[in-house]
């Protein structure tokens, strides 16, 4: 553990303490933690190249069009970064889904922004975190085996 000096307005030290009271975290030092570990996070997300894990959130009306097949080919497009997804059915035919993300930032970004970029898509947001994921199989290269069993081949 390392100490540091922060010297703050008496503005924003009322409003950090405001912010601990009304987050319950336990000192300020957890206050100031929590926002400087955002901050690298955020920072590591414009550089791109970083291995993160996260979650996608999108809310959208899935009677638009052909929105859930949009969807579900975006999903699969980019089946090595996807890892899971659960949706939840929400009044007047909208659902809320959360996908379980992990990959370079960049990509994860560009999967949030071609998700959010559908017509249908109300909100969504993208969170990620540096912590990884131990991998739950290894994937082979794109393409590997696509034609490996044919219908009503046994295996």
């Amino acid at each position: 553990m390392q100490r540091i000096s922060v010297s703050l307005t008496e503005s924003v030290f009322c409003q950090l303490d405001q912010l601990v009271a009304e987050r319950g975290w336990e000192s300020r030092s957890k206050a100031i933690s929590v926002m400087v570990t955002q901050s690298v996070l955020e920072h590591r997300e414009e550089k791109g190249d970083t291995l993160m894990a996260g979650t996608i959130t999108i809310v959208y009306d899935e009677s638009q069009g052909n929105l859930l097949q949009r969807l579900a080919e975006l999903e699969r497009r980019f089946l090595d970064e996807v890892i899971s997804s659960l949706h939840v059915q929400l009044e007047n035919d909208h659902r809320i889904e959360v996908l379980l993300v992990q990959g370079p930032a960049r990509t994860l970004q560009n999967i949030a922004d071609q998700l959010l970029g559908l017509k249908g898509v109300k909100t969504g947001k993208l969170t990620l975190t540096t912590m990884l994921m131990p991998p739950l199989h290894p994937l082979p290269p794109r393409g590997y085996g696509s034609n490996q069993f044919s219908a009503g081949q046994e295996t």
